[in-house]
């Protein structure tokens, strides 16, 4: 059984063609994860990394079925990233930006209740479900299938975790990291 995703769900990456979306979308498509679009601003029409790149949630909406998205945009983008995926009904945005304006964060979280999201993030490392899904930029190279689940606010905190129980022989369920941003949209 997974959590909030899993091998089927397919994921939208907003700042799919900047530095960090590209390289963690690599990442994300190497583990598995079914990315079926992206979205970027002005760059609507072309394929990164194999994947349709649209200029917004909309167009994207319009030509593919989208569970949950991921946010790799600069903090002062990022509040018109979260609203965007809201509005258009993604049920799951995990918000890898860190340092967005607190005021921006309660504006995103207070949106995504009204609208029934999950909002993970801000300042995300993004959530694992061992081979089935990774949405964020959580290592992989210490989590494994067990029952065991990881639920943490501190990326590194997750990643020496699940190395100390990948040592002992324990695997996880899940592994998700809540957020380090003093306004986040999940909690323990």
């Amino acid at each position: 059984m997974s959590i909030l995703v899993n091998k089927d769900t397919n994921v939208l990456i907003s700042g799919i063609t900047g530095k960090e979306g590209t390289y963690h979308t690599e990442k994300m498509l190497a583990f598995g994860t079914k990315i079926v679009a992206g979205v970027t601003p002005g760059k609507g029409g072309i394929k990164h990394n194999g994947i349709p790149v649209y200029n917004t949630v909309k167009d994207a909406m319009s030509n593919h079925k989208i569970d949950a998205c991921s946010i790799f945009v600069p903090a002062k983008f990022a509040f018109n990233a979260a609203k965007e995926a809201i509005e258009n009904k993604i049920k799951f945005v995990v918000v890898i930006t860190e340092g967005i304006c607190p005021h921006d964060s309660l504006k995103i979280i207070s949106l995504a209740r009204k609208k029934g999201t999950v909002i993970l993030g801000p300042n995300t490392p993004g959530l694992v479900i061992p081979e089935e899904c990774k949405i964020g930029v959580l290592a992989t190279d210490y989590i494994r299938k067990g029952n065991i689940g990881v639920v943490s606010r501190s990326g590194t905190l997750t990643v020496e975790i699940c190395y100390y129980l990948m040592q002992d022989g324990f695997g996880q369920s899940a592994v998700i990291g809540l957020g380090g941003d003093p306004v986040v949209g999940s909690s323990f």
